[in-house]
C-alpha cells in the first residue's frame, strides 16, 4: 500500500493512500487528528472524500458519468427509468423477470393512506410543492415505521419509490386548486404520474407517448450524481440512524435550494428576465463576466465538471426533438440557444470551462411539457430518489459511523461574564 507524508511543526505522519476502482486517489485522514491534534479544514467539502462508494462514477475533467458502471449515454438511449432505479437500488441490472416484478410492485404500492389528503388539505394554496414533498415523504414514517428486517427494509423502499410521484402530483393539483387524481394500475410509472398531474375529472387524458419517453428519459439524468449537496445530507443524517422516509425529506430540503436542484427553475426566470430586458444576449455575457455585477448566467459551469456535462449533451437533442414534434416554438430556447453559442465562442468562458450543465436546458424541456415553474425541482426529486436510497442502502450496508465533522473555531476566546447591570 502506498503511503503520503505529511509534515506538521517539524514532525512527519505517514498516511495510507486509498485507490479506487478507476484510479482515483485519496489520503486516509482518519487517525491524522489523534496522532497530530490538527484536522484539514476544507470550506465546503470540495477536496473531501467522506465515504468509499460503488454507485456513481464521475470524471469532472473528461466529462463522464457512469451508474454501477454503465455509462449515462447508455442508460439514457437504452433502459427506463424504473430500470435504472432497480440498478442503482439493487446494483445490476434487471433481467425481465425481475423487471416486471419490480414494476408490479411499485404499481401496487402507489396509492397513499387516504388520511394523508388530510394533510395536504393543511397546507396553504401558496405552498410550495417542494415543501409539501418534503413534509409528506417524512410523515410516510408515521404509517410505515422503520424494521430491521431486510425485508422490511425493501419493502420501505419499494413503498417510497412508488408513493413519492402520488405525492408529487398531489401537490401540484394542491397548488391549482384541482381535485387528486389517484393512481392508474394500467399505466406504467411514469405515464401514471403524468396521469395524476394533468388528468380532471371533466374530461379524458391520454398520456402523449413522445412527452411520457422524454420525462421518463429525464428522470434518469437525474437519478444519481455522486456525494452533491442534497446526496451528502442523505447520508450524513442516516448516518444518525434515522429512518429512510425522515432521512429522504432532509434531502428533498436540501435539494429545494437555488444553488442545487432549484437551478433549473432559476434559469427559467434568468431566461425570462433577458426576454423581458429586449432579449439581448451580448448584454447578459457582459453582465456575467463583470465581477462587480451580481447577475449570474444560471445554469453554466459546474461543482465537479470541467468539461462537458454529458446530461447537457443528452437534454439539447432532446429539446429539440420534442419542440420540433410538439410544434412549440419557444422564445426562451433561442435566448437559450444565443447564449449557449455566445458564451462557448467567448475566451472569458472557455478559460474557466463554464459548459452548459444538466440545469440549462431541464427547465425549457419541462416547460414544453407543460409543467409548472415550480414542479421543476420536485421533479429532480423523484429522479434522483433512487440515488438518495441507494447511496442510503449502501452507507447503512457499510455501518458508516454517525458523521461528525470538525472546524476551526474562530470566535472570542475566554472571556469574564458581565452581570447584566454592568454592561452599559
Amino acid at each position: 500500500m502506498s503511503t503520503a507524508t505529511l509534515s506538521l511543526d517539524g514532525k512527519e505522519y505517514e498516511l495510507s493512500v486509498v485507490v479506487g476502482t478507476e484510479g482515483e486517489k485519496g489520503i486516509d485522514i482518519a487517525r491524522f487528528r489523534a496522532e497530530s491534534g490538527a484536522i484539514m479544514l476544507d470550506p465546503g467539502y470540495g477536496n473531501t472524500g467522506s465515504c468509499e462508494s460503488g454507485i456513481t462514477f464521475i470524471n469532472g475533467e473528461q466529462g463522464i458519468l457512469r451508474h454501477r458502471g454503465y455509462s449515462i449515454e447508455d442508460l439514457a438511449e437504452k433502459s427506463s427509468f424504473v430500470e435504472v432505479a432497480y440498478l442503482l437500488v439493487y446494483g445490476n441490472l434487471p433481467s425481465t423477470e425481475e423487471l416486471n416484478r419490480f414494476g408490479y410492485r411499485l404499481t401496487h404500492h402507489s396509492m397513499l393512506h387516504e388520511d394523508m389528503k388530510k394533510f395536504f388539505e393543511g397546507f396553504p394554496p401558496s405552498a410550495h410543492p417542494m415543501s409539501v414533498l418534503s413534509t409528506m415523504a417524512a410523515s410516510l414514517s408515521t404509517y410505515y415505521p422503520d424494521g430491521d428486517d431486510e425485508d422490511d427494509v425493501d419493502l420501505n423502499v419499494v413503498r417510497l419509490l412508488a408513493k413519492l410521484k402520488t405525492i408529487a402530483a398531489f401537490s401540484h393539483k394542491k397548488s391549482i386548486g384541482h381535485p387528486y387524481v389517484y393512481p392508474r394500475n394500467d399505466l406504467g410509472y411514469v405515464g401514471d404520474f403524468m396521469h395524476m398531474m394533468f388528468a380532471v375529472p371533466t374530461e379524458t387524458y391520454e398520456v402523449d407517448p413522445l412527452v411520457r419517453d422524454a420525462l421518463d428519459m429525464l428522470l434518469v439524468l437525474h437519478a444519481d450524481h455522486e456525494q452533491n449537496c442534497s446526496t451528502s445530507t442523505v447520508r450524513m443524517v442516516g448516518s444518525s440512524g434515522a429512518d429512510l422516509f425522515s432521512t429522504i425529506s432532509a434531502g428533498i430540503s436540501a435539494l429545494s435550494g437555488p444553488l442545487h436542484g432549484g437551478a433549473n427553475q432559476a434559469v427559467i426566470q434568468m431566461l425570462e428576465g433577458i426576454r423581458a430586458d429586449g432579449g439581448d444576449y451580448n448584454k447578459y455575457i457582459e453582465k456575467a463576466k463583470d465581477r462587480d455585477d451580481p447577475f449570474r448566467l444560471m445554469g453554466f459551469g459546474h461543482r465537479v465538471y470541467k468539461n462537458f456535462d454529458p446530461r447537457a449533451r443528452i437534454i439539447k437533442k432532446t429539446a429539440d426533438k420534442i419542440l420540433s414534434a410538439i410544434g412549440l416554438d419557444d422564445p426562451l430556447l433561442d435566448i437559450a440557444k444565443n447564449l449557449e453559442r455566445i458564451a462557448l465562442s467567448d475566451p472569458y468562458f472557455e478559460e474557466r470551462r463554464l459548459y452548459p450543465n444538466v440545469d440549462f436546458y431541464s427547465g425549457i424541456l419541462y416547460r414544453a411539457m407543460g409543467i409548472p415553474t415550480n414542479m421543476f425541482t420536485v421533479l429532480f426529486a423523484m429522479g434522483r430518489l433512487p440515488g438518495w436510497i441507494a447511496q442510503w442502502k449502501e452507507m447503512r450496508d457499510q455501518k458508516s459511523r454517525i458523521h461528525r465533522p470538525r472546524q476551526i473555531y474562530i470566535g472570542e476566546t475566554a472571556r469574564p461574564y458581565v452581570q447584566i447591570e454592568d454592561r452599559g
